[in-house]
């Protein structure tokens, strides 16, 4: 009975999420969540030590109970995954940090990394 058809039936195919997203051609949203993220990092390395911003996301906190994954964490997991060793040190290179992420963009580095 398998692979058979009936008048009036189609052949129904399925496909896998990973297919899809590589035939949309399209950033998932964990792509786009990571990109922001590893944008945003790039903004607060930047910023003088003095400001608001960048002492509160810097500043650990000591909660009760099992330590979360914070923001610093995921960036440094996805920093990690993009750029390899010495992923930081191309925050001060402007350039060399617009190539990254443009790398991470266009072969859907993220995406691959957490299926």
């Amino acid at each position: 009975m398998a692979g058979e058809t009936f008048p009036g039936m189609q052949l129904c195919l399925i496909l896998t999420n990973i297919e899809i997203y590589a035939s949309a051609k399209n950033p998932t949203i964990i792509e786009t969540v990571g990109l922001n993220r590893l944008r945003w990092f790039w903004h607060v390395q930047r910023m003088e030590q003095n400001r608001v911003l960048k002492r509160v996301l810097c500043m650990n906190l000591g909660l009760r109970g099992r330590p979360r994954n914070g923001w610093q964490d995921e960036v440094r997991e996805d920093g990690g995954i993009v750029g390899g060793e010495g992923w930081q040190e191309k925050v001060h290179n402007r350039e060399e940090w617009k190539k990254l992420l443009r790398t991470a963009r266009n072969l859907h580095i993220l995406h691959m990394q957490t299926e």
